[in-house]
Parts: C-alpha cells; structure tokens; sequence
C-alpha cells in the first residue's frame, strides 16, 4: 500500500500537461492507483508547487501522542501563508467544511488563509457565509476555477489575486466568482 511519499514521488513526476490530464480523470471519477480523493489534494498541492509556492503535504498535528488535526497541506506563497482543504466529491459543500476550517484558523496566526478547494463547488449558504468569517479568511476556489488556474498555469496567482482584492474591498469572495 502506497503511502504519502509515494503520492508526493508519483505527483511530482507530473508538469501542468499531466495536471491537466489527471483533472480530466478526477472530473470523470477515474483515478486508478488513487484513494479516493488523494489525487485532487496532491493535483491541487502540485500545481501549487509548480507555479513558485512552497508546499507542506498533508500532515497531522498532535497534541500528548493524538491527532488533533488532519491537514491537507498548506502553501506559502510571496507573503500570504495558507491553510489548504481539498473535497473531491459529487455534492457542492456546505458550511460544514468551512466551519472546519476556520476552527483550524482560530489556532493559527491571524494572518494564515483558508483555502478550499472543492471539485463541485459549494452551496448558497457557504458561499455566502465565507465572507462572514472575519478576521479568519478561507476563500473558496471551485472546480472551474481550479480548471481554469490549470489550463493557465496560474493557481498562486489566483489565490494571490483574491487575497489582495479581499484586503481591498473587505469581500470574501469565492475564486471562481472573484474572477480570480
């Protein structure tokens, strides 16, 4: 059974062309020699990586020997650090996900983003309540958004782009909405 050094090794051997073709097998629900679900959060990791970011693959945090927390990954990007939440599923997410996410903000340094990536996007009350998260930020970044920051190479900038224009229209915004 693979484990996460064999993920990393075998998402590293991929360029944003063979991104680009893994995102065609995620959206057609094959990804043979994929867990459920792993192949888009090493895609989303990698791309990151591609474009100029410095990834941490997914980690626990523990706290006295037990897992307190699952992280996805997390990207530093210019100055912007970030918290990274990857769902590969049929259904759009809800505010659950969020809440996740924000709790895991709450421990951090007020200056950590929340990214979350979903392949399906995300319900009305999600999105609308993302940018009621203050002072946590956790932007939002849905499958044609992700499609799109792959065919043009740019996923850091995307996210580099929303931040600045949250900071300066104190908006939160979903990537694909933002037009970022």
């Amino acid at each position: 059974m693979p484990d996460m050094t064999d993920y990393i090794e075998r998402i590293r051997a991929h360029g944003w062309p063979e991104l680009r073709a893994l995102w065609d097998q995620i959206t057609a629900g094959s990804t043979p020699g994929w867990p459920a679900g792993r192949a888009l959060e090493y895609l989303v990791l990698r791309a990151f990586e591609l474009d100029g970011a410095q990834v941490r693959w997914p980690f626990t945090v523990d706290v006295e020997d037990e897992v307190v927390e699952q992280i996805d990954g997390a990207v530093y990007f210019e100055n912007l650090a970030c918290l990274v939440e990857v769902k590969d599923s049929a259904a759009a997410v809800d505010i659950g996900v969020l809440a996740k996410v924000r709790a895991q903000l709450v421990r951090r340094p007020a200056s950590t983003l929340g990214l979350v990536v979903s392949r399906s996007g995300f319900t009305g009350p999600a999105t609308t309540l993302s940018g009621f998260f203050a002072p946590q930020t956790v932007l939002l970044m849905a499958g044609d958004a992700l499609e799109k920051a792959l065919q043009d190479e740019n996923i850091a900038a995307t996210l580099l782009a929303s931040y600045r224009r949250t900071v300066e229209h104190g908006l939160q915004r979903n990537l694909a909405l933002a037009g970022g």
